[in-house]
């Protein structure tokens, strides 16, 4: 049986929730179904269950712009945000709409048919479904579930204590009084330290090089004033929601323009948190503020931990594991009864689903990204890809908002189908998410990650406040964006290109 939609949605994730709510918010009148893998929706927030895990984005710009979050705490835990997810989707009705359990295997555009076709497996059972629908909407995020990133270590196999990854924690997992090694240094790794240190004898984290870290205060100091003086909920989440994006940006930009007085602002912090007895150089990281994600600390929780003496930080690589822990290459020995590899993420788009457009598989390399919405020669799709500098909901929002803006307009005029083609100019060699950061997974990940473009719509410049204006506010048939009438006419609304009965093939442009 083939089941049909307007609106294909695949995951119920942060950014599946999103898109799902606003086309309901947006009064499009297209019908549509969420497809998520997993037996529950939280996407990301589902999948990680290890010590700690927690939101690593102050949670008012987090939180989803149409609905505010409420609480005063900065930093959320994972499962406050799996139940406002939650508590969104059915406000909004679309929980009745997910399909749960169902894993996309292949999304097919046709032409002719004007329409997707999606292969599906639903998991329980090895049962396939067929979906088709006029839209399709990426909201798998870019990673794979099914594999953390894993680096094989030398000696590992005569190591006689655990190893694990947090992507897949154990849930019998039983850490008192034992010690505890961490292998990385990114926002997982300075979640688990302080989250384990209270039942762990000892926790270490092993870093190959440092991360920037910054303390915020776990609890919103304006909103708990505003909340003494009862002010409106909505009040609160809106003033703390403007202030925090302001000040995202504002030291985003001074990172980027004043890098060396960023550095030195940045680490006087971290020594004023961790006190005279600590070597700064476990805090001070190779690069510039911002060439990697910034990582954020509730109260200085790690902090707190190091000057207890309840946990440490040691800077060196990986010699050999032994059979009671691991020797670096310095030649120090570090006991453990437990290893926890935070080393990351595989980089996968779509879930690992292919993709194909009248035949020819779609390479998403070999795609430039417009207005970091839209994939390059793929018709009637919407890529959701959150911020690298920013909260992931920001973009997620406003690349919802952008896509019912376009269903409006089609519906308005007439429009069946609507496609954006990048000229050889428009190109560059740059990821959509190399151009920001140096981290590893952006690094390993560049093989299947779009690419962006050399200006204008075309270039991912990470700027909530350029996106605003960009997806908000500018005309949708600017020139590039182009639309395809039930007669078979497109336009640009610039200029008419004729009657055609099919898209060019992929990588040209129409006459």
């Amino acid at each position: 049986m083939t089941r049909h939609v307007d609106v294909l949605i695949i995951g119920a994730g942060l950014s599946g929730i999103d898109v799902a709510c606003h086309l309901e918010k947006e009064n499009t009148g297209r019908s549509y179904a969420v497809l998520e893998r997993r037996t529950a929706l939280g996407g990301t927030w589902d999948l990680f269950r290890y010590p700690g895990v927690r939101s690593d984005s102050d949670m008012y710009s987090f939180g989803y712009g149409f609905r505010p979050w409420r609480g005063t705490r900065m930093l959320a835990d994972g499962a406050s945000i799996r139940r406002y997810l939650g508590e969104t989707a059915d406000e909004y009705g679309v929980t009745p709409n997910i399909r749960f359990g169902r894993k996309v295997v292949s999304a097919s555009w046709s032409s002719p048919d004007n329409q997707w076709t999606v292969r599906v497996v639903e998991e329980a059972t090895g049962a396939e479904e067929f979906w088709t629908s006029s839209f399709l909407v990426g909201c798998t995020g870019y990673y794979d579930y099914d594999n953390g990133y894993r680096p094989t270590f030398p000696g590992e196999d005569s190591f006689t204590g655990q190893i694990v990854h947090p992507q897949h924690w154990p849930e019998d997992l039983d850490y008192h009084g034992k010690k505890v090694v961490v292998v990385g240094s990114g926002a997982t790794a300075i979640t688990l330290v302080p989250s384990m240190v209270g039942d762990a004898a000892h926790v270490t984290m092993l870093q190959r090089s440092p991360t920037y870290i910054a303390s915020i205060p776990g609890e919103d100091p304006v909103a708990l004033g505003m909340t003494k003086v009862k002010s409106p909920a909505g009040l609160t989440y809106q003033v703390g929601r403007a202030r925090n994006i302001a000040v995202q940006q504002a030291s985003y930009q001074l990172s980027r323009k004043q890098p060396k007085l960023a550095r030195q602002m940045f680490l006087k912090w971290v020594r004023m948190a961790v006190g005279p007895g600590v070597d700064m150089r476990h805090f001070t990281p190779s690069y510039a503020p911002w060439d990697q994600r910034l990582c954020v600390v509730p109260d200085g929780d790690l902090f707190k931990a190091i000057r207890r003496g309840r946990a440490s930080i040691v800077t060196d690589t990986i010699d050999t594991f032994t059979e009671t822990g691991i020797r670096t290459a310095s030649g120090a020995e570090i006991e453990a009864d437990i290893v926890v590899t935070a080393t990351g993420l595989t980089i996968q788009i779509l879930g690992g689903a292919t993709l194909d457009v009248d035949g020819e598989p779609v390479v998403t390399r070999d795609r430039v990204m417009y207005k970091g919405a839209l994939l390059d020669g793929i018709p009637n799709a919407l890529m959701v890809l959150g911020y690298t500098n920013a909260s992931w909901t920001l973009k997620a929002d406003l690349a919802a908002e952008y896509f019912c803006r376009v269903l409006n307009r089609m519906r308005d005029k007439g429009y069946t189908r609507f496609v954006v083609d990048a000229e050889e100019s428009d190109r560059s060699e740059a990821s959509v998410m190399g151009g920001a950061l140096s981290s590893g997974y952006i690094q390993r990940g560049d093989a299947v990650m779009p690419r962006q473009g050399a200006g204008g719509p075309w270039k991912v410049v990470n700027s909530y406040f350029r996106d605003r204006a960009y997806l908000r506010k500018s005309p949708i048939e600017d020139g590039i964006l182009t639309f395809t009438d039930r007669a078979g006419t497109q336009t640009t609304g610039r200029r008419s290109r004729g009657a055609v009965s099919r898209l060019s093939p992929i990588g040209t442009r129409s006459a």
